[in-house]
Order: structure tokens, then sequence, then C-alpha cells
């Protein structure tokens, strides 16, 4: 080639690299063939001298063809053994050359993998990773963006100017780069310029660490440097069926269970304060708690309680506190807002290591529209479809992934998999199932487009839930996938190979309308509503499902669990102890939201604290206290979870006296052949004398009664139990006449040791 036509096309090159419309720099960066010699280009903006330092001499380059272009030629390949000398702004450094390091990163297998939707540990290549290459320590990046016209990555290492370190495309749409020098903590983004010349700023997809809100940028960070003490916890939850467990969750927003002052910095290990930026919604003088802290007060609560197991939130980094986590942004990253990943994996641990297991809420139903995450990534719609009928929900203002897209389905299972991987979860619930199985979801006749039956199911969807919980369950035998499906879509928690979802558990959103719609009505009413009470037994064994009364039942005018009932206080706390023991001992896991297990009387607003104030009081102690006796028995007694979904776990003495308002009931277990008597009477009016059928005869120790003193009730009972007597009822030859509460349920157990001598 003539040295005219070389020196245009450089020049032009060299132009392309001036406007970010380059997508191939290691064509004509670094060391290059030329004939039997080789040119070295380096790409330094702005520079106004660069110099090559290699083998101890010391090279000054020349920039004949574009001024940022500085190149020389060497007669052996030098491969990425040298460094440049670089004079810019009367300021002098040294660096190595990122267009040196010239192996891909992403490998053809790697590609394949991703391109098939089948790359379950795609994080490993994708997003900036510390490594040391050639010996030579920096970071890689790797994006995908196949639409793009080019992609630099911009951060405090070039003053945010996507000029500087222009990627390189690869197949497959992966852009990458390595840049020398880059270390922990380094802020960065991707400048991504479409190919129309649009330029946009975006968040890293994959990043692993991301600035406290209101910044947007991600933080280079370390993979797989915390050494993890749960190995005890994590082998026996994936050598066990966590259907065959006690189930007791408590549901939080790590944001609004409790604040603490401004005025008290928290200091880490390093003796140093982190800098703590609250939101302007908070209540003043006062700050969010870190992971740390978080540890230090609620294990021990939760603990004391009696819970199996903390849900979270999301805490996914995400931009709004008001959005309560569920617009995400930042897919592989916790949230900065109470500290770093290895903070979390710190908290996580100590959980395990208390007893107490982490289950998270994952959102791969939606994604916002902010400017520095998904949306229109890559000067298209990348993640999400592009026909809004598809693509995106009105109502909550978010978009809608793509999941026929393999790339897309890949970051969303590989995000579930990264999860139990990187922070050992043991759990996740999957919001707004129904929003993905439907694709008429919240939309009007004519704003919704058919499948190719003609029907309103997402059959794209249903396949991306299918390998998402086929690929968890194949990684994490002991795993809770918990699906919030509100409609009555077939097989939710079958297994994925006869055609069900593949969760192991569901919401029972159901049994939550009908018990709250129940509670709200004047006792008087529900005589002529029984059926509230009963229907879910109708249904109870065609799913795995999990008794829940959550977050979305208090707030937007809802009202608090205890101000939903009727009543003077006295009445609101006993409907309260009463609904949360029948909750307890109907079949099927649990799950509450904090604040409940006291009685808060407000909505939950996420920018205060609970009204931890209430615990002062006697009426919302007892309920505190009834909730940790209820899981000590749950936890206790078999015969209430152990059959959970097996209908011989559940057996009814009688549903059918309405005009009392009043339930009886089994729960029993095989194993040991063991069950429990449950009594409930859903009005004021306390009962005596009424009696109840049982299978044996003998002593049935009252084993709970809500109405005790110790948890504000009247205190009436039976005297810790009660003989049968020869009275034939409910099909049984034996009874128990008892004594009921009002607005209570009463737990009894057939107690052998005490069944000789009832006349002595």
């Amino acid at each position: 080639m003539a040295t005219s036509v070389i020196f245009d096309w450089l020049a032009k090159e060299g132009q392309k690299l001036s406007e970010c419309k380059h997508d191939s720099p290691f064509s004509i960066l670094g060391p290059q063939a030329h004939e039997d010699k080789w040119i070295i280009r380096a790409w330094v903006p702005e520079a106004e001298k660069v110099c090559l330092l290699i083998n101890q001499q010391e090279i000054e380059l020349t920039n004949p063809n574009h001024p940022w272009i500085f190149e020389t030629i060497l007669s052996k390949n030098p491969g990425s053994k040298y460094q440049l000398k670089v004079n810019r702004a009367a300021i002098q450094h040294i660096q190595n050359d990122p267009w040196a390091f010239r192996d891909e990163w992403m490998g053809e297998v790697d590609r394949h993998l991703f391109a098939e939707g089948n790359h379950h540990h795609i994080w490993e290549k994708m997003g900036a990773h510390l490594v040391e290459r050639e010996g030579v320590k920096g970071s890689m990046f790797c994006l995908w963006a196949p639409n793009a016209r080019s992609v630099s990555v911009i951060g405090e290492i070039n003053s945010w100017d996507g000029r500087h370190h222009p990627m390189q495309k690869r197949l497959g749409g992966i852009w990458e780069l390595f840049i020398p020098g880059i270390n922990e903590g380094c802020l960065y983004k991707y400048e991504i310029r479409s190919q129309e010349g649009h330029c946009y700023q975006k968040a890293d997809p994959y990043g692993f660490h991301h600035e406290i809100r209101p910044a947007t940028g991600s933080i280079v960070s370390k993979l797989n440097n915390y050494d993890w003490e749960d190995s005890h916890w994590i082998n026996n939850r994936d050598t066990s069926n966590p259907l065959d467990q006690p189930i007791a969750v408590y549901e939080m927003h790590l944001g609004s269970w409790l604040h603490a002052s401004a005025n008290e910095p928290f200091i880490e290990k390093t003796g140093e304060a982190r800098e703590c930026v609250p939101a302007a919604e908070l209540k003043p003088g006062t700050r969010l708690l870190t992971y740390k802290e978080l540890a230090d007060k609620l294990i021990p609560y939760i603990k004391e309680k009696g819970f199996t197991h903390i849900e979270l939130m999301p805490i996914s980094e995400h931009p709004f506190d008001g959005s309560w986590g569920y617009q995400v942004t930042g897919w592989y990253a916790p949230t900065s807002r109470y500290g770093s990943p290895n903070e979390f994996r710190a908290f996580v641990d100590r959980c395990h290591q208390e007893g107490i297991g982490i289950i998270l809420d994952w959102v791969p139903g939606h994604f916002p529209k902010d400017s520095h995450g998904l949306a229109f990534f890559d000067g298209s719609h990348l993640y999400e479809h592009s026909d809004p009928r598809i693509g995106e929900h009105k109502e909550w203002g978010t978009l809608i992934f793509n999941y026929s897209r393999n790339e897309v389905r890949n970051f969303l299972v590989a995000n579930l998999i990264y999860w139990f991987d990187q922070f050992h979860i043991d759990g996740i619930r999957v919001d707004a199932v129904a929003s993905m199985l439907y694709r008429d979801y919240l939309r009007p006749e004519g704003e919704w487009i058919p499948n190719e039956n003609g029907g309103n199911e997402n059959f794209e969807a249903v396949k991306f839930l299918q390998q998402a919980n086929h690929v968890l369950f194949q990684n994490f035998a002991g795993a809770l996938s918990i699906a919030e499906e509100s409609t009555t879509w077939p097989g939710v928690t079958q297994p994925t190979d006869i055609g069900g979802l593949g969760f192991n558990l569901k919401w029972n959103m159901g049994w939550m309308h009908d018990m709250l719609d129940y509670f709200e009505l004047d006792p008087w009413f529900r005589q002529f509503h029984q059926n509230n009470v009963t229907f879910s037994i109708c249904y109870n064994f065609t799913e795995n499902f999990m008794l829940a009364l959550s977050h979305d039942e208090v707030v937007h005018g809802k009202s608090n669990l205890l101000n939903k009932m009727p009543g003077d206080d006295w009445q609101k706390h006993a409907n309260t102890r009463a609904l949360l023991a029948y909750m307890w001992t109907h079949p099927g896991k649990k799950t509450i939201f904090m604040g409940m297990e006291f009685g808060q009387r407000k909505e939950w607003n996420v920018w205060d604290d609970l009204e931890w104030e209430l615990t002062k009081y006697e009426p919302h102690k007892g309920i505190q206290r009834l909730i940790s006796d209820l899981n000590k028995l749950y936890k206790s007694q078999p015969a209430l979870w152990k059959d959970d979904f097996d209908e011989y776990g559940f057996q009814w003495i009688d549903c059918n006296d309405n005009k009392n308002s009043v339930i009886s009931f089994m729960r029993r277990e095989k194993t040991d052949g063991e069950w429990l008597v449950v009594i409930a009477n859903f009005t004021p009016q306390g009962h005596s004398n009424y009696k109840v059928g049982v299978p044996v005869n003998g002593f049935y120790e009252e084993l709970l009664n809500t109405d005790g003193e110790n948890y504000g009730g009247s205190n009436m009972g039976n005297m810790g139990g009660k003989f049968t007597d020869e009275w034939h009822i409910h099909g049984y030859d034996y009874s128990i006449d008892l004594s009921l509460p009002p607005l209570s349920v009463l737990v009894l157990k057939h107690n052998p040791s005490k069944s000789i001598g009832k006349g002595s």
C-alpha cells in the first residue's frame, strides 16, 4: 500500500476514533505487523508527547497521520512488554498500552453458550474483572451491545471522556477492553454510540457494585474474596427437602425497619467512617442502618421471635427508595445504601451461623426506564420488546424483558444463579409472576398482542421461568423458589419436566384476600361468610402453598393489619391474634410483613421506622409474645408442617358451625402418627361447654390459647387441658367439652401420659 494511501487511511481511522465511531481499535492500535517489521501505534488523546519505554530504552513516538495516534517501528513484535510515557497538560505519567493486550477474553465456548442462553455463570466473563494479563494488573471490561456503533469505557481514569478508551467489538456483539492499572473501587460507565450517532452513558448491566443513589456509576469490585463460615448451613440446606421443614418468614424492607441517628456514624474495621447519603425524605436527623448494624440488631430480634427465614424486599441496586427496590438498575449488585457487597455477604453469613435463612425478592418481570439502565441500551430495544403492546407496563411505567431473546434470558437466569453462588442466599420470591404469564395483564382490549394461538398466555415468559427454576434446582437442590402468582395458572409448583413452572412454593393469594375480607367484617356478619374461612381447603392441595400477609396489604390506604380489624381496641388485638394463630395452624408455610408481629397501627411508610414505641404497651407486647410462642409451637410440632402438601395433613372436625363462627380441625403427620386439634372462635362471644369430637380417648393438653392473659386476652380457658367424654359428635366416639374464649384459637394435643386416672 502506498505511503500516501496509508496516511490517508490512518487519518480517517484516527478521525473515527476521535469521534467515537470506531468498533475495531485493535485493527490499527497496539503492535501491528508491517512487512518484516512491527509498527507500535498508541492512542493518546490530547497528549503533547509520548515515548515508548522498552528494554530500558526510551523512544519518542511521532504522530504523522493523526494528532492523537503516536507510532514507531520496531524490528520485533514486543507483545505487551512495553510502556508509554505520556506528557499531557504539563503532567507526565507512565502507563501500559491497553491495545497491547489483544487476546480475546470471552472465548468461543463462552460466546456460544451465551448466544443460546445457557451460560449460567456469564458474570464470570461479563462486567469488570480485576485480573492480571501477561504480568500486568488491571481490569477487563466486557459488555454485550450488538447494535452499538462504538462503545468506550469512561470513568475516573479518563475524566469521563469517551474518546480515551474505545472497546473492541468481538463476535456476537461482545465488546472487550483490558485497561491496565485500574484498581478496586474505580468508578466507571460505558459510553455507547448508536448507529444514528446518539450517545448514551450506561451503568454496567453486570456491575458487581454501584454508587450510592442518586449517583449512578458502577464500581470495579472483586469477586470471590470473602471467607465464608456457613458450610454447615449450606450442606444441611442442600441435602434436605425444604418442603419437609418448618418455614416461618419475616418479610422486611431493610431501609424502613429501623433507622440510626445521623450523628452516629458507622465506623468500619479500618477505623474510617463511611459516608452515608441519606434520602431527602428520611426523617431529619436519621440515616439508614448499614448491613453490619442490621446484622447486630436484626438477627437477635429474629431469633427471639422464632422466625426461620428473613425475606428481603429487593436489594439489587435501584435508584429510587420509593420503588421499594422493585425497579432494579443494578441486577448483579447489592445496593450500596447499606454498605459494600462483602458487607452484605457478612450479613448473610451471620444469619446462617445463627440458623436463619435469607430469601430475596427477585424481579425479572420488568425494569425501569432510567437513562443509565437497560432501557434502549445500545440505541435499540435490546433487553425489551420494541412494541409497547408487549414491551411496556404503562400502569407501572416500566419495560418488559424480551424473554424470546436468548441473551436476555441468559442475563436473568445467570443473575438468579449469581445470587445463590456469590451471596449464599437460600431462596427467592419472584414478584408479580402473573404480569409475566399473561400478555393482557393490566391492559385494555386492543392494547395487547395475542400469542400465535390467539390466546393471552406469554409462552416466552413460561419458558423463561421453567428454565430459571430448572437451572436453580440443578445447582442448589435445597433452594426455595416462591411465586407471587395471583391467578389460577395451573402447575405453578409442578416440576418443569411435566409442564409446570418449577417453583416449589406459591403464595396463596386467595387465602389472604378471603381471610382479610372476613376479618374486616363486623363479627355478627361473619356467620354469613363462613366460606371465606373454609374455601381455601378446597384447593389447598393443588399447589404447594405459602400463606402470606405481605407488604402489599399494609400500604396505599389499606391500613395495617391491626387497624383492619373491627371493634374496640381489645377486639382489634384479639382479632389480630386469632388471625395469626389460624394462619400458623392452617396448612402451608408462613410469611408476615414486618410490624405485624407487634400490631403496628400506621400503614407502612418506606421513609420511616416501624412504630417501635408501641412495644412498650402490653397489648402490643402480647402480640409479640404470641408470635414467639406460635413459632415455638410450630417448630416443635411436626404435625403443623411435615405434611403441609399432603391431604392427610389436614382433617376437618367441623367446618359448618357458621352460626357461632367456630371451626375445628386436626393437623396430622404420617411419620410418627401425631396430631393436633385446633378450634377457632371468630366472634367476641365466648362459649362454655362447647363439644368437639376427637378420635382418641384421654387427656388433651392445651398447648396454645390466644386469649391467654400473657397475650393481652381475657384469660378464659381450660385449665391446661381437658379429658374426653364418651359423647358421640362430629363422627367420633369421644369429645372434649371446652370453654371457647372470644376471638380466639385453641391448640390441643392428646397426651397419653395423663390419660390414666381421670377420676382420681
